[in-house]
């Protein structure tokens, strides 16, 4: 089987202050296309994906305690290219069989978009995380 990525389908950048990454990207003539919370072993995250074309931008900040882990980034703050799959499962198994490095056990379900999402990532060779991510429909 021949993994087939749709697209980019966002990037992922985690921020210290959303409400202040949110009105900087609608400044630049983004719109927010989604919001949720998620988990986070801290409490409770914040997410909004922000879209302008096809362009999509997951901006998502963790609880207080946990904001020194974006802080101490030295790098940047991209934290993931995620793309496109229309069958997570089928990636999922193709990529297991093929040895890459999967970071979880199996694909995680969020209740993001309007029925949820299920991704995994994969680590490429100098530690990049690779997302690949289904919006279900």
């Amino acid at each position: 089987m021949s993994i087939r990525i749709a697209a980019i389908q966002h990037v992922g950048i985690p921020v210290s202050d959303l409400d202040s990454s949110v009105a900087f990207y609608r400044s630049l003539g983004f719109s927010e296309a989604m919001h949720a919370t998620f988990a986070h072993p801290e409490g409770e995250g914040r997410v909004c994906m922000m879209k302008s074309g096809a362009v999509v931008m997951e901006l998502y900040q963790f609880p207080a305690s946990a904001l020194a882990e974006i802080r101490g980034r030295s790098h940047g703050h991209i934290d993931h290219i995620a793309f496109d799959v229309e069958d997570i499962e089928a990636v999922f198994d193709e990529l297991k069989a093929r040895h890459f490095d999967i970071q979880e056990e199996a694909p995680v379900f969020l209740a993001f978009w309007d029925k949820g999402c299920r991704y995994f990532n994969i680590l490429g060779p100098d530690g990049e995380r690779l997302e690949f991510n289904q919006i279900i429909r």
